[in-house]
């Protein structure tokens, strides 16, 4: 089955204003988090009652063309915590849970208060109860003498602290898309790793996933390999060159098949991951 990609290169409202209802399956929505970031087709300094208006049109349409029981995975800073909750409550969707991403970097030291270290991500469904949810194992590494306590891996919880950020500099390493002079060329961009969790967890292959904010396109070149249909609008014409260029040419650094063995003792593993990549990885376990 071959899995259909768009990349829409539009503003994010009046793209859902037209998109037809119920035909969504996931959406994973990673907005600009009013920091007075250099965007060159997004004011990042709006008033703060005017941001969170807008994102509350955002999720509303969203809302509106998900499937009973589709998934959203709503990223925002922190601090914002109290105003996502709230416009999920207002925009219809049922809460489930808020995902706690604890960085593996160091975080900024602070003069008044504890170093900030994690991001949140609330995972809502359109219903209470979610069309599909897919409980990951990952196999965490643990010291051999306490392997045999722990054979099959270990469920995921709503910590997820094994899932490196794509930093600045070295520490970015090879998946950070970088320009001639070999600086970042988007500073918020989303590792494999995550969108890899977040797509495996709330779709099986054949759905529709959206991403409205898609950025250099992490949620389509992962939807993609993972035989998920997918929809990624963005309104900068040079990310939209990027998703094209990523898409293309799959990059060894965005090949999703490096985490098959750590999501190895998922009960239903090969329902979700394509069978030609299963295939391949269970034959590669062989030699």
């Amino acid at each position: 089955m071959n899995a259909t990609c768009k990349i829409l290169k539009e503003n994010c409202l009046k793209r859902l204003n037209n998109y037809p209802e119920e035909n969504i399956h996931l959406t994973f929505i990673d907005p600009p988090f009013r920091q007075g970031k250099d965007y060159r087709f997004f004011d990042d300094n709006l008033p703060e009652e005017e941001y969170w208006d807008w994102l509350k049109e955002v999720l509303s349409k969203v809302y509106k063309i998900t499937v009973d029981g589709g998934a959203l995975y709503f990223m925002q800073r922190e601090k914002n915590t109290e105003n996502v909750l709230r416009l999920l409550r207002e925009t219809g969707w049922t809460f489930q849970n808020l995902i706690i991403w604890k960085k593996k970097t160091s975080a900024v030291p602070s003069e008044i208060r504890y170093s900030k270290q994690y991001q949140i991500i609330a995972f809502a469904t359109k219903s209470r109860k979610p069309c599909v949810f897919n409980k990951l194992r990952i196999d965490l590494p643990i010291p051999p003498e306490y392997k045999n306590e722990r054979p099959n891996g270990v469920y995921i919880t709503d910590v997820w602290d094994d899932i490196r950020e794509l930093t600045s500099g070295y520490f970015a390493g090879d998946e950070a898309i970088r320009d001639s002079k070999g600086d970042r060329f988007h500073t918020q961009q989303s590792p494999i790793a995550l969108l890899l969790r977040i797509i495996l967890s709330s779709s099986k292959t054949g759905d529709t996933v959206l991403d409205p904010f898609a950025g250099t396109g992490t949620t389509l070149i992962v939807a993609h390999q993972l035989k998920r249909n997918s929809i990624g609008v963005e309104i900068d014409s040079e990310n939209v060159k990027i998703i094209e260029n990523r898409l293309n040419n799959l990059r060894c650094a965005d090949d999703i098949m490096k985490y098959y063995n750590y999501y190895r003792y998922t009960p239903n593993l090969k329902d979700i991951w394509p069978a030609e990549k299963t295939q391949l990885a269970e034959q590669m376990r062989l030699f």
